[in-house]
């Protein structure tokens, strides 16, 4: 949902406030603790995930640290550049409980 907000931002200036990047943070942080969370309880409790499920987590690790790698050099592009990285993780995030399921 950050990516929505940050795609938003884009187009109304109002709306580019230092709370967009909180809840941006917020939300990859998330993201993090997802996955850490869930390798831990799989390697305590001996569970098996879906095939592809870790998958779409791992990828969606790398996809933000990607994104958070290029905000120097795409400064005048930072909103597309979390907004479509946003997208792009929500995607990986639905697609990873789809496989959960």
């Amino acid at each position: 949902m950050a990516g929505v907000w940050a795609l938003a931002a884009l187009r109304v200036p109002s709306l580019r406030r230092r709370a967009l990047w909180w809840f941006t943070a917020v939300a990859e942080v998330a993201m993090f603790v997802q996955v850490v969370v869930g390798v831990t309880v799989m390697s305590v409790d001996d569970i098996r995930p879906p095939q592809f499920h870790m998958f779409y987590g791992f990828v969606a690790i790398i996809a933000i640290a990607i994104v958070y790698s290029y905000r120097h050099q795409m400064k005048h592009r930072i909103y597309e550049l979390y907004g479509f990285g946003g997208l792009f993780i929500m995607g990986l995030g639905i697609r990873a409980m789809m496989k959960a399921a």
